[in-house]
C-alpha cells in the first residue's frame, strides 16, 4: 500500500506526470528535452526527476553535462500497472492541443 501511495504522490504533480507520460515511450530522454517540452527550468526539472527517481519510476545516466532519463526497466509489474492506469485516464495529448 505504501508503494502505491508513493507512486501516486509522485504522479500527482502535473510536471512530473507529464514527464512520466513522455518517458513511458520506453526511450531515453535528455533532461534538456524534458525541460523544453515541459517548459521547466533545469533546477525545477531536476527536482521533479529526483522525486520520480526516488519513487522508482525512472532511472538516469549522466551523459557529459546532461542527464538522460528513461522508464525504470526493473519497475515491478504492480507499480507499472498503477502508472499505466493513471496514464490511460489522461486525455489524449493531440485532443488537448486542438482544444
Amino acid at each position: 500500500m505504501e508503494t502505491a501511495i508513493n507512486l501516486l504522490s509522485a504522479l500527482a504533480e502535473p510536471t512530473r506526470l507529464a514527464a512520466v507520460r513522455l518517458l513511458w515511450d520506453g526511450q531515453e530522454h535528455c533532461v534538456c528535452e524534458l525541460m523544453r517540452l515541459l517548459g521547466a527550468t533545469q533546477s525545477r526539472m531536476s527536482r521533479h526527476m529526483a522525486v520520480l527517481k526516488q519513487a522508482g519510476l525512472v532511472v538516469d545516466r549522466r551523459d557529459a553535462q546532461w542527464v538522460r532519463y528513461r522508464r525504470n526497466p526493473d519497475l515491478p509489474e504492480s507499480s507499472a500497472a498503477i502508472v499505466e492506469a493513471v496514464l490511460a485516464g489522461l486525455p489524449d495529448i493531440s485532443t488537448r492541443k486542438a482544444a
